[in-house]
Formats: structure tokens, C-alpha cells, sequence
């Protein structure tokens, strides 16, 4: 059976996506390979008024599920040291959200040291490490651009590589 997990890095400015697809044996009900699907990002213009940038979020976030149409959503939990910042990016995770729950898609938060963790065997990585190990999961010949997109993908990588949350969320 074949299930998508999309993951998210949460961001107002650039919001990362990456969709993979996971392939589990009905047999055995072990995970038998992974592939990616897509990858990108939304981007908001840098002057323009919160609310807008909120709604291009809301609208791309809408088309985007509607055209990958995941099972799952990962989404890495909020982690900075300014103030400012993290309000804007909660802002844009609201936005996250609502619009995954209006489509009514199951969501998992990951910590950014459960992810690290998980994609290299140690917590205190550094971002091209767990780069690196993006692109050898997923077989790419190259490291997944812009940051972003490559953090989503490491998000979605994190459920697919605890099986616990794939039978969790009946994704076989």
C-alpha cells in the first residue's frame, strides 16, 4: 500500500513543503521504500501587509494539498531565539493549521532534534548533515534547494522512519 506524507518547515517569509511517498508491504506491515514526490516553497512578499502574506499562505497551502492530497502532515515545532521572529512564524503555523484541518489531515509535530535525530542518529547534527541524509534516503543526486524545502522533506522523512506513528495514523 502506498501513503504521502507531506512535511512543513513553518516559515512567514518561506514556508518549506516536501512530499514523499511511502510504500508498505500489506504482508509484512514493514516499510518497503520511499520516494519523493515533491518539494518547494511558498514565499511571501517581505513588504507586504501580514494579513496578505497570511492569506497567499492560506491560498497556496490550499492549493498545494489539493493537488498532493497527503495522509499525513509533519510539521516541525517552533524553535528561535528572536522574539519577532517567532510570532511572525507562528502567525504563518496558524495559517498551517487551519488549512490542514479544514482538509482534515492528521498532523505530527517533530522537534528539530527529534528530526535531526532521527535522519542522522544524533540530535546535535548540523543542517548539511541532515542535508546529506535527505538526499541519500531519497536517492537524489543532490541536496534538495532552498533550506526550506530541504527541512520539509527531513520532517516528512522523521514519521516515515518511526513506524509507531505510521500505524498510529493507519497509514497501511
Amino acid at each position: 500500500m502506498k501513503k504521502i506524507i507531506l512535511g512543513f518547515d513553518p516559515g512567514l517569509a518561506i514556508l518549506g513543503f516536501g512530499a514523499i511517498e511511502c510504500e508498505i508491504d500489506d504482508q509484512t506491515q514493514k516499510q518497503k521504500s520511499v520516494s519523493m514526490i515533491d518539494f518547494g516553497v511558498i514565499k511571501t512578499p517581505p513588504k507586504t501587509e501580514l494579513g496578505k502574506r497570511l492569506c497567499i499562505i492560506y491560498e497556496d497551502l490550499n492549493q498545494l494539498l489539493t493537488h498532493i492530497k497527503p495522509d499525513l502532515a509533519i510539521v516541525e515545532k517552533l524553535f528561535f531565539y528572536r522574539m519577532a521572529n517567532t510570532i511572525a512564524v507562528a502567525q504563518a503555523k496558524g495559517v498551517l493549521l487551519l488549512v490542514l484541518a479544514q482538509h482534515q489531515i492528521p498532523l505530527i509535530e517533530f522537534t528539530p532534534g527529534q528530526v535531526k535525530k532521527a535522519l542522522t542518529g544524533h540530535g546535535n547534527a548540523d543542517k548539511y548533515q541532515v542535508q546529506e541524509a535527505v538526499a541519500r534516503e531519497l536517492n537524489l543526486t543532490e541536496i534538495p534547494r532552498p533550506d526550506d524545502a530541504a527541512d520539509a522533506l527531513a520532517t516528512a522523512l522523521t514519521a516515515w522512519f518511526d513506524p509507531d506513528i505510521i500505524f498510529q495514523y493507519e497509514l497501511i
